[in-house]
């Protein structure tokens, strides 16, 4: 069987772009390793509708509505190799060997994070350490709150003191403010330390304090830290799709990138800012953009 789109990719945007196409009568396969990039938090928010879902719930739910739409062919799947077959087909091969063909490519395979070098912090990210305030600052709310950073610590510090006004910034000995940057936070009673973290102190995922080298013990109880992420595999750049400025693959709004026949969404393309409603939004438009391709490249062979 020759596939209309092969989706790697079973998150927000993937299963959102297998519903569009199911739902327009495409031959679709969806390859799903079951490694999301947030896999460890617990609650998923500003999703209308779905606010506070588990991602195991917003699984089966998915899952449940694709079912209607036997177009739609869903496994539990790692691709290893991409190889384009010819000018139009791409031929896709998983670890046992086993080949698809497919007209259309849709990468939607997310981003992989990496947390500082900081003692202990994988003890607590997901539970009282996030990386999105804006997903999970209003359950932060008004708690003494720690912003972890090297880049962009004073943007982020910003965001987060609309949730908390009881602030302290950590750099970590590598991250640099500005004098007017620091003298800004200083006078919004935003404390800052720039020496490097020893360690996370609490129990049971709940963060009580944290140590720096000197000594020094400053108490919170949650707070925001920026992960160093990168793509979950590098389909993207063997099949020479350029990037953006983000570092994400280049796409327009359709999703196409620079490479014909090769489509992306969800967080491997919006790298900011990143919420899995915006995936899905992405993941639905970029959909629409493979079948308009699919239906002008059906009529223009029938007028030939």
């Amino acid at each position: 069987m020759i596939y209309d789109c092969a989706i790697i990719g079973g998150g927000p945007a993937g299963l959102s772009a297998a519903l569009v196409l199911g739902r327009a009568r495409r031959k679709v396969i969806v390859f799903d390793d079951n490694q999301p990039r947030n896999r460890v938090i617990r609650e998923t928010h500003g999703f209308i509708t779905r606010d506070g879902i588990s991602q195991t719930e917003f699984k089966r739910l998915a899952l449940r509505d694709l079912a209607q739409y036997d177009s739609v062919d869903i496994r539990n799947e790692r691709i290893e190799v991409i190889r384009k077959k010819d000018n139009t087909h791409f031929e896709l091969a998983t670890e046992d060997g086993t080949l698809f063909t497919s007209n259309k490519l849709l990468l939607a395979t997310g981003l992989k994070d990496a947390q500082p070098n900081i003692p202990s912090i994988e003890r607590f990210y997901g539970t009282s350490l996030f990386s999105c305030p804006y997903c999970d600052g209003w359950e932060m709310r008004d708690r003494p709150l720690a912003v972890i950073a090297d880049k962009n610590v004073y943007k982020l510090a910003k965001e987060v003191y609309t949730w908390s006004q009881d602030v302290a910034v950590f750099t970590n000995g590598e991250g640099r403010l500005e004098e007017d940057e620091r003298n800004q936070l200083l006078a919004h009673g935003i404390q800052v330390y720039e020496d490097i973290i020893a360690g996370l102190e609490g129990e049971n995922g709940q963060l009580q304090s944290i140590r720096l080298e000197d000594g020094t013990l400053v108490p919170r109880t949650g707070g925001f830290v920026t992960p160093l992420w990168s793509h979950s595999n590098a389909f993207g750049k063997e099949l020479g799709c350029e990037i953006n400025e983000n570092g994400g693959l280049l796409t327009d709004t359709y999703g196409r990138t620079t490479v014909w026949n090769v489509y992306a969404a969800g967080d491997a393309a919006h790298i900011v800012p990143a919420q899995l409603i915006i995936a899905a939004g992405t993941g639905s438009a970029a959909a629409i953009g493979i079948n308009g391709d699919l239906t002008n490249e059906y009529f223009s062979k029938r007028t030939q």
